[in-house]
């Protein structure tokens, strides 16, 4: 892992009019060439993502934005595509010219941020050029702004400075494990091999976990759940934790003495990026399911789908097994999530580790707003297996709280 994971990094979304500057700007944050600019307006049409290591930012993702003007029917698509970036963006930039006509553009954006309470930092760009109606809006409205010109530079050590000065704490996601591991100890990752698994890597939640107990002071074992058995008695002492792939839950837990702490990978996850107990309330919803009910399955990512990949065979045939319900399912992968998710008894997300916090976290509110009960795969997983309490206990001396789990069915 030689770079840090987009879904790590701090999400700074820059929207505006066209041919605001919003693409020269972002060159001069980065100090780079790395967005188109041109006098024309609407050069940029899909949102573009640039990751960077800027300072003293540090690791983020930069979103560059079509105009929240732009017209006619692509135009109206594109700037769709544009809001939806307001479901991962931590801090959002709102980039206006000196002589800008500051109107029902910005001010739904403003609408839209204060909605999701997001912070948000109006920009004066192009501050050489002449021009005061920008200015005197903001100053009426008393909302804060900062001048800055892409072109010579000025104010951009300033907008980099007010940028972490209103990121939002949860951008920076809670500990892997790091919280609940002490030096020294012990942790054992099963890993088990798939078809879905690329060839030769372990994937990105396994290798983010072992990073996170090497950077505690503490030791990864790893192995299959095939040798689990042999590893655990070669132990000098019990492990600290066991550390899973949901999909073996059961094959570990009639291998591990119930004395040594267990949990998942998609659980560890499931706090990481979201809210665990949001995900524990939901996983409740299962034993209300009825005939015909329908069931979201959200991936955050796009992948070769296999014959048994996880949420469109596994997790179908598991809740089968589990209610007997003849339940009907839809599956939607990467940016989709459905604005209306009033057909739905029960949303199923991923881990969610391609994506980051706040991406998460919108679509757990989103759901709430709308009282459709959501949870994760881990989550679920567990609760189906019968050892949702076990997994979810590692968790109850950290920085989250738990909540006391749903009765099991």
């Amino acid at each position: 892992m030689y770079k840090t994971p987009a879904s790590n990094r701090l999400h700074i979304g820059i929207f505006g009019k066209r041919n605001t500057g919003k693409s020269s700007l972002i060159n001069a944050i980065t100090g780079q060439e790395l967005a188109i600019v041109s006098e024309f307006a609407g050069t940029t049409t899909d949102p573009v993502y640039k990751a960077m290591e800027i300072l003293p930012i540090g690791p983020c993702m930069l979103i560059d934005t079509a105009g929240i003007d732009d017209e006619g029917i692509l135009g109206e698509e594109r700037v769709k595509k544009t809001r939806k970036v307001l479901r991962k963006t931590d801090v959002g930039i709102i980039v206006v010219e000196p002589d800008t006509v500051i109107d029902r553009f910005e001010e739904d954006l403003v609408d839209a941020f204060k909605e999701k309470r997001l912070p948000y930092i109006f920009v004066i760009n192009k501050s050489e050029l002449p021009g005061v109606r920008a200015k005197e809006y903001l100053q009426k409205k008393h909302i804060p702004y900062l001048k800055a010109s892409a072109k010579n530079g000025g104010g951009i050590a300033e907008l980099k400075l007010k940028i972490m000065e209103v990121a939002p704490a949860h951008w920076s996601p809670v500990p892997l494990v790091g919280d609940i591991i002490e030096p020294g100890d012990t942790v054992v990752l099963v890993c088990p091999i798939d078809s879905a698994m690329p060839q030769g890597r372990l994937i990105l939640p396994q290798v983010q976990v072992m990073r996170d107990i090497l950077d505690n002071n503490a030791t990864a074992f790893v192995t299959k759940e095939t040798e689990l058995a042999a590893v655990i008695a070669s132990l000098k002492g019990k492990p600290k934790l066991v550390i899973t792939d949901s999909q073996v839950f059961e094959t570990v837990r009639d291998i591990l003495p119930q004395d040594i702490a267990l949990t998942s990978f998609s659980a560890v996850f499931a706090r990481h990026k979201g809210d665990i107990n949001a995900f524990i309330r939901g996983v409740s919803a299962v034993k209300d399911l009825r005939d015909a009910d329908e069931i979201l399955i959200s991936e955050a990512c796009t992948h070769h789908v296999q014959p048994e990949d996880i949420g469109r065979t596994k997790i179908p045939t598991w809740l089968m097994n589990h209610t007997g319900k003849d339940l009907h399912y839809e599956v939607v992968a990467g940016g989709d999530f459905p604005d209306n998710l009033s057909a739905y008894k029960l949303v199923i997300s991923c881990g969610g580790c391609m994506v980051n916090r706040r991406e998460i976290l919108a679509r757990i509110e989103r759901a709430a707003r709308q009282g459709v009960a959501i949870t994760n795969y881990g989550i679920l997983m567990a609760y189906l297996s019968g050892i949702l309490e076990r997994v979810i206990e590692p968790f109850a001396s950290g920085i989250i709280k738990i909540e006391k789990a749903p009765a099991l069915v």
